[in-house]
């Protein structure tokens, strides 16, 4: 029995290409666990990454086709606008005589398994969840069928949905596996650059605009891999070369004080092969003890997940954290020489004017609008909605919702006030227009060589403007038309060239 496991291509999104909100980062690996999982069950497996720049549908179809495996285990990530080119894919995939077995498995297949299973027959299964157990119990089952040579009941399989799954309202998510350390290491095709690492899986928070809490059991759960487990993975890729790495957990410390004696454990085990590496956290896990640990062993970069400046905000946003404890964290990262970059929500549908003025406040107090990409970042996010989360569930409730993609997986919402929409259209287009001139080798701000002085000058534009745009929204008693900012795009593209000329 052949197995081929692929992570597919990808094409970039042009309205969202500032956006990396598509899937958790730890996607990334889910392709590489499944073939380590499958090849360790001594399946015939072959690993495909083919997300790659310059990888193609129609390579990769060709590649299949050429060696046409029993059984196609897809990572399927949503990938903005371009998602139903990969259901175009399976599908013709099959009409040019494919025969195999499609499944999907990730984040996005698991939350709409029900509208996928509905509307693409090409599609066979989908394993809903945590992946490695229900793909292997597949791979038996097929195997069996080959053998037996006739059809045996895969839905009786636990995490896997087929289509005679829609007849009930059962849920099909399998239970997450107690002991993460069982999984094989994930395969990689790659060893240059940087290597990301899984040190645990799910999350022991619920904010409601994150698929994590959704994709494991539906709340909150963390499952912590062993400092030995984890440093045994690193010491094999150190032995190939690595020396550079990235932890891609939502939140790496871990919850309470087991979860920071894990990770100092895990420190003095990862200090003696002298690598360097990355981490994303929250910052009410860090503290002076555990972040002279870090550094000491090899702690470099720092993704902190604030997402606003506002008490409201974070309590509507389910957050379960302070500013007042993100702006330690910020200062105490500074004291070790960190210099953290921040997970940041400057629009979410429920804000108000005052609560972009906080911040407002916040991100100045903290030093954190000091330079045009980071800037340029800080103020453009607006909340994003996808299926699945507590935050889509909610705004349908309350019918806010403007459902759109493919299966409907993401959402525009209704905000309360069309005056904050106002402003985060017009905040948003300038900072847009900013990035993507950053990307411009021909531009003074190109981010390899940019002018400093020019790039000062845009970085004060763009602040300056954010300023303007919430004093004017907040002198309207009546609510801006938020559909007219044709004239200001125009007005801020002017000032924009003039800047950079």
């Amino acid at each position: 029995m052949k197995i081929i496991v692929l992570e597919h291509p990808r094409i970039p999104s042009k309205k969202r290409f500032n956006d990396i909100a598509n899937t958790p980062l730890w996607s990334c690996l889910m392709g590489g666990y499944a073939a380590a999982f499958l090849e360790e069950k001594k399946f015939n497996t072959l690993f495909w990454d083919h997300a790659q720049p310059n990888a193609s549908f129609d390579y990769t179809m060709d590649k299949i086709l050429t060696i046409n495996p029993d059984l196609l285990c897809v990572n399927t990530v949503y990938f903005w606008e371009h998602t139903s080119k990969l259901f175009e894919f399976f599908s013709t995939l099959k009409n040019q005589g494919f025969s195999g077995h499609i499944n999907l498995f990730g984040f996005f297949p698991s939350l709409v398994y029900r509208k996928i299973l509905h509307q693409c027959n090409q599609v066979d299964s989908i394993a809903v969840g945590e992946f490695e157990h229900t793909l292997g119990e597949l791979a038996q089952a097929l195997e069996k069928e080959q053998s037996h040579k006739k059809s045996l009941a895969l839905e009786k399989i636990e995490g896997l949905a087929t289509s005679s799954c829609l007849s009930d309202n059962k849920n099909r998510m399998r239970q997450p596996e107690k002991t993460p350390d069982i999984f094989a290491f994930p395969k990689r095709n790659s060893r240059k650059g940087t290597a990301a690492v899984l040190t645990s899986r799910g999350c022991y928070n619920h904010c409601s605009f994150c698929p994590v809490p959704s994709f494991y059991n539906r709340g909150k759960l963390w499952k912590g891999r062993s400092p030995e487990n984890i440093a045994d993975e690193i010491q094999q890729l150190v032995n190939q070369g690595v020396k550079d790495f990235y932890f891609v957990d939502p939140n790496f410390i871990g919850p309470g004080k087991s979860g920071k004696k894990r990770i100092m454990d895990l420190m003095d085990l990862l200090k003696p092969m002298e690598i360097k590496f990355g981490m994303e956290t929250r910052p009410q896990d860090l503290d002076d003890t555990i972040l002279e640990k870090l550094v000491n062993s090899g702690f470099k970069s720092l993704l902190m997940g604030v997402e606003s400046g506002s008490t409201a905000v974070l309590n509507q946003i389910n957050k379960s954290s302070k500013t007042i404890t993100a702006s330690q964290a910020i200062s105490l990262c500074r004291k070790y020489g960190v210099e953290p970059e921040i997970g940041f929500l400057m629009f979410v549908p429920d804000s108000s004017l005052e609560n972009l003025l906080e911040n407002m406040d916040f991100l100045i107090k903290n030093n954190l609008l000091d330079r045009l990409d980071r800037t340029a970042n800080l103020l453009s996010h607006t909340q994003i909605v996808l299926a699945g989360t507590s935050g889509y569930d909610r705004f349908e409730k309350e019918n806010r919702l403007e459902k759109m993609g493919i299966f409907e997986f993401e959402a525009e919402v209704t905000f309360k006030d069309p005056r904050v929409k106002w402003v985060a259209d017009l905040i948003t287009f300038a900072c847009h227009t900013l990035l993507k001139d950053m990307s411009d080798s021909h531009s003074p701000i190109f981010w390899q060589n940019e002018n400093e002085q020019i790039s000062q000058r845009a970085n004060t534009f763009l602040v300056d403007l954010a300023f303007n745009l919430l004093s004017q929204a907040k002198d309207h008693q009546r609510h801006q038309d938020h559909t007219q900012t044709d004239p200001q795009k125009k007005e801020i593209l002017e000032q924009i060239f003039a800047i950079l000329t």
